[in-house]
């Protein structure tokens, strides 16, 4: 490896390294790169980045732009809804100048039933402040978040490298005093006793698998923590949570396709776990707790799920309460004390419905936009009649209502601000649909400037995800106005692999489907093009982690269908990382991408479609790849060894590379240095679609 030049990126040593299976001998040249300790893996990806800020020098002033073209349109200092919990109303706000949110409650006042509208409180309680917390530290995220059902104690648990590797901590929140004592290598996720004498939480193995359920008693060292719960199976992993009416602790154990759950009476932590149902192969549910039964959320019988019950005291018989109905995918239920909200989707949009305690009948909320994202928000009370839940479009900022569930009215409680000139009237957005070679119609959310040409002359972003079972629905960014306003359109691709058709629509993009995401993503950009949307030379793509893997797949699959791709922290070594049992996340991804090393049929199909594996000599178009050095779920190595490869096999191409070499998978921590890496993405796609001038 040597120093980049000025007129050349940094190349990189060849090390051969052969792995066989199924007969198949592969050499990668590049192996040697996974060794995070060895130095010169460490200095070919700053030389990487020395060229990637050399190469983009000339777009230094247009990232300055859009980065305050984001400042200024953001209300710095700013307060989310608070949300009333016991005696306190709970909220975070974020100061100007400060990178991080603060965490803070107010006492409820007599008869007050409005929540708190400015960010000066008299009364206010800092609960946590993340920019003390953060201060000299190059990363921070925190984790856990969770105060005890009397109120006077704070489960908080931190990350300072990116490696989402929680320290667990308690904060008394009576004298401000946090314990001595912490614990380190805790998971996301925790739940406290009734009375906050217990906290529970979870740790991760080697492989940074959430497999243990920890009881810490509050006061005593954590040497004394008992294991409430260990789950054996390298599939599966666990969380820990209270239900909302404070009366169980619920310790999941799932799979990507399976799922178990116990519970334990919040009010005697030490009593064993009782099991509701357990596992069965294929068979995902969930529970919420609601007066005398438990609601059972499943999948058994039911693609699309189903709701039952059953009983609190002796867990057993699911009884039907909503039955199958194809098309309709149940996604999650919420429990209050005389209502049931079910969050659900149907072609291809989120949805409530809401049920009446005793009742069968139902209303679904309705909302007057014809593409909108729309999901319960923060509601910790169990004894309410009005939910709150958020609202956003392509062009409505993200909105938080209160709806009362007997009158169904609804109440504006706050609409994100957006600074500035920004009208919603000057834009417009869309619902296409693409025909995939197999014929299935893939639906496209696309936003637009009402004054954007329709003649195939516009340039646009497509953005695509299509994995997990994720669905990426119409969503607001104050950053994508810095895309419209240059005239730039901007699509999402809902392919197979992703939820927003239902469990089909995921069932038929995993496995040995997996294909269909990237053929699904292609027809989507010839749609557009066909359209007159845009054209190919005007169209860049972009997509992170698994949408990652979905960049690097349609350029090897279509290259010149894209002007440029945008690949952030991707999974672009797949076969490599799956076939590799000891790396982080490896055995329980085998339920979604399959088991290569078991199946020479998976290990063919996945080599077939593997970014890294196929790169070819072939015309790329522009690619901009970026990850984090600390990142344990899409490891830093995999866009650094195509990036490699691509240099190698086809020299012609214009390829970068920009590693954090202190962030993990989300990317840098702090807002402003969140706002800046966005700004260097999109002056890059500006200027790959020939607007940098804008």
């Amino acid at each position: 490896m040597t120093n980049p030049t000025p007129d050349s990126p940094p190349t990189v040593r060849l090390v051969p390294h052969e792995r066989t299976f199924h007969g198949d001998t592969v050499t990668d040249e590049y192996a040697w790169l996974a060794d995070k300790e060895n130095p010169q893996t460490i200095a070919y990806l700053e030389a990487e980045n020395a060229w990637t800020e050399k190469a983009t020098a000339h777009l230094g002033g247009l990232r300055d732009t859009i980065f305050n073209e984001i400042k200024n349109r953001t209300q710095e200092t700013d307060l989310s809804v608070p949300s009333r919990k016991g005696a306190y109303w709970y909220y975070t706000r974020t100061e100007e100048g400060k990178q991080y949110g603060i965490q803070c409650r107010v006492p409820v006042r007599p008869g007050e039933t409005d929540p708190p509208s400015t960010t000066d409180q008299p009364g206010e309680e800092v609960l946590l402040d993340g920019n003390a917390l953060a201060e000299g530290r190059e990363f921070f995220a925190l984790g856990t978040f969770d105060v005890s059902v009397d109120g006077g104690w704070l489960a908080y648990s931190t990350d300072f490298t990116g490696d989402e590797r929680f320290t667990l901590r308690v904060k008394n929140l009576r004298t401000g005093e946090v314990l001595a004592d912490e614990v380190p290598d805790t998971s996301y996720g925790s739940a406290w006793s009734s009375d906050g004498s217990a906290l529970f939480y979870v740790t991760v193995d080697e492989a940074w698998r959430p497999y243990r359920v920890w009881r810490h008693t509050v006061g005593r060292p954590s040497t004394d923590d008992v294991i409430v719960f260990e789950e054996p199976d390298e599939r599966f992993w666990v969380g820990v949570d209270l239900t909302r009416s404070e009366k169980f602790l619920v310790i999941s154990a799932g799979s990507q396709i399976t799922s178990e759950v116990r519970v334990i009476p919040a009010e005697t932590p030490t009593a064993e776990p009782i099991v509701i149902a357990p596992r069965e192969h294929g068979v995902e549910y969930s529970i919420e707790h609601h007066g005398h039964r438990f609601l059972v959320l499943h999948n058994k019988n039911a693609e699309d799920f189903a709701l039952s019950y059953t009983s609190c005291d002796n867990p057993g018989e699911w009884v039907d309460m909503i039955p199958h109905q194809p098309g309709t995918r149940l996604e999650s239920v919420d429990a209050f004390v005389r209502h049931i909200v079910i969050s659900q989707r149907r072609d291809g949009l989120t949805g409530l419905r809401v049920i009446g305690d005793g009742s069968t009948d139902f209303y679904e909320m309705q909302f007057p936009e014809p593409l909108y994202n729309v999901s319960l928000a923060a509601n910790p009370e169990y004894d309410t009649s009005a939910v709150r839940i958020a609202y956003a479009s392509m062009v409505t900022p993200n909105s938080i209502y209160d709806v009362d569930l007997v009158t169904r009215s609804m109440t504006l409680r706050k609409r994100q601000p957006v600074l500035g000139d920004y009208d919603i009237d000057d834009y417009e957005q869309f619902r296409e649909w693409a025909s995939a070679p197999d014929g299935t119609k893939v639906p496209i959310s696309i936003v637009a400037r009402k004054d954007a040409p329709r003649n195939g002359t516009a340039p646009l972003l497509l953005y695509g995800y299509g994995s997990y079972e994720h669905s990426v629905d119409p969503f607001f960014s104050i950053a994508r106005l810095s895309l419209l306003d240059r005239g730039v359109i901007y699509a999402i691709a809902h392919v197979r692999g992703g939820g927003e058709m239902g469990r089909r629509w995921y069932e038929d993009g995993k496995l040995l489907a997996k294909k269909n995401t990237f053929t699904d993503f292609v027809a989507c950009a010839q749609a557009l093009v066909r359209g007159g949307w845009t054209s190919s030379r005007r169209l860049v793509a972009r997509g992170g982690s698994a949408g990652g893997l979905l960049m690097g797949a349609v350029a090897n699959l279509a290259p010149d269908e894209f002007a440029g791709i945008v690949a952030e922290v991707p999974f672009v070594d797949p076969l490599t990382s799956i076939l590799d049992p000891s790396l982080p996340l490896t055995v329980v991804e085998w339920e979604e991408w399959g088991n290569p090393i078991a199946s020479a049929d998976v290990y063919a199909y996945m080599k077939s479609y593997s970014p890294y594996e196929n790169v070819a000599k072939l015309r790329y178009p522009r690619i901009l790849a970026m990850s984090g050095l600390n990142d344990t779920r899409v490891l830093y190595h995999e866009p650094a060894k195509w990036i490699a490869r691509l240099r190698a096999v086809a020299p012609d191409g214009d390829y970068l590379l920009k590693t954090e070499m202190g962030a993990g998978h989300g990317g840098p921590s702090g807002r402003y240095d969140a706002w800046k890496d966005e700004a260097f993405v999109l002056a890059w796609v500006l200027d790959v679609l020939d607007l940098a001038s804008r």
